[in-house]
């Protein structure tokens, strides 16, 4: 089986430790621990690995958040992989600090980097796992908010929940989605 895992972010040292770019930095985590690296290729930056009998292409889209749509339909074509073997990784900032929610589809939430894969894949019914980076905002600051940086506390906290999210990967790919919520939502 074959899947394609996406980390969302924005390119450049400047997003690095950003709120917007946890999605890069849960798959950075995943591929250190799974011991690979990231070539620059179309679209973005991408690594292999297997989980068992499963064939990873992890992928971290060039793209820039608002065009991720482009970069994941791109490697779902080329590696031939369906739909339904998407898995995006996410902030959300409906969700409390370090939150973790695996969700089979549903809609963007006003996401654009969501939005954008919505738009090329057709689809909202592929698999996203959201850490929750918090809404503690000003009215008419979200975007300020998300392209913030993360406190050096929170960065501490983010290198322990980013061991769960690749428990979560490998769940995803070995024992499904369904499964996979309910062992490791709401913990």
């Amino acid at each position: 089986m074959k899947y394609l895992i996406v980390g969302l972010g924005n390119i450049g040292p400047e997003y690095q430790y950003t709120r917007h770019n946890i999605g890069f930095m849960m798959l950075d985590a995943f591929a250190r621990a799974s011991n690979v690296f990231f070539t620059e290729q179309r679209y973005g930056s991408v690594a292999h690995c297997r989980v068992k009998n499963c064939e990873l292409t992890l992928l971290k889209p060039s793209t820039f958040m608002n065009l991720s749509g482009n970069a994941v339909r791109y490697y779902l074509v080329e590696e031939k992989i369906p739909v339904e073997n998407l898995l995006v990784l996410v902030d959300d900032i409906a969700l409390p600090f370090g939150t973790l929610r695996l969700k089979p589809g549903g809609s963007a939430g006003g996401h654009n980097g969501l939005k954008s894969i919505e738009q090329c894949t057709g689809t909202q019914n592929y698999a996203r796992l959201r850490f929750g980076i918090g809404g503690e905002f000003a009215k008419g600051h979200q975007v300020d908010y998300v392209l913030g940086s993360f406190t050096e506390e929170n960065i501490a906290e983010i290198q322990k929940r980013c061991d769960v999210t690749s428990e979560m990967i490998k769940s995803f790919c070995l024992a499904g989605v369904q499964l996979t919520m309910t062992q490791f939502n709401n913990k």
